[in-house]
């Protein structure tokens, strides 16, 4: 009896949305999307961008000085690295492949080639992001099933995880100043927020980012005008 269970548990994880190949490049997608349309607020409304603070400031001095070269470099090269780490360890590091690659990397090769139409409109940067996605999850997919993935050894959203690093630490305090630029009622929440988790002996970063957007819902702030 103990058996059968089992087995019906293991048949029911490969029919599984969630553990089937096909659902990984929707997922990768979805994420891509959003953070394609993060970059695209960015460029436009100079708020929005899904990345650590230096990394942005490659865009920015792009967006400054009209020479992309540094930011395009960085992310495709951070998004080519990742692509092959995934297909090949199972794990994609979100801040590489989606944050870097998709967010900074391919808008700064779009704008080093004067596309601006999916940075400049927030509909196409929508859809061009979760093409992207598309992209990059089917190819990992690809490469780790003639690969790693003959022996069936895992199934394909095994990929989906975020892999953390020691920077993290300091993202914290950073979204706690860049909330305080914004406004002071986003700052306050960023603060308590951050305060909340640090009592509960939680990454401040993820308090901070909560607090903020709970006063940033009762305390928005007017973009443009």
């Amino acid at each position: 009896m103990e058996e059968v269970t089992i087995e019906f548990e293991q048949n029911h994880e490969e029919k599984s949305f969630w553990y089937a190949d096909w659902a990984f490049p929707i997922v990768v997608g979805l994420l891509s999307s959003a953070v394609f349309a993060g970059t695209h607020m960015y460029i436009v409304h100079g708020v929005g961008a899904f990345n650590e603070v230096s990394i942005v400031a490659m865009l920015k001095a792009g967006l400054d000085g009209g020479s992309f070269g540094a930011a395009a470099a960085f992310g495709a090269s951070f998004l080519f690295a990742r692509v092959l780490e995934g297909s090949l360890v199972g794990i994609l590091d979100l801040g590489g492949s989606i944050l870097t690659g998709v967010g900074i990397g391919i808008p700064a090769i779009f704008l080093s080639m004067g596309i601006t139409a999916p940075t400049n409109n927030f509909p196409l940067a929508l859809l061009v992001g979760f093409g992207l996605g598309l992209v990059i999850g089917g190819v990992i997919i690809l490469i780790r099933k003639y690969t790693i993935n003959q022996s069936n050894s895992t199934f394909g959203a095994d990929i989906m995880m975020g892999a953390g690093n020691s920077a993290g630490r300091f993202l914290g305090p950073l979204i706690i100043l860049s909330a305080a630029q914004a406004s002071i009622p986003i700052g306050v929440g960023a603060i308590a927020g951050a305060l909340g988790f640090y009592v509960l002996k939680k990454p401040i970063a993820g308090g901070a980012i909560i607090g903020a957007m709970i006063l940033g819902a009762f305390f928005p702030v007017v973009i443009g005008g």
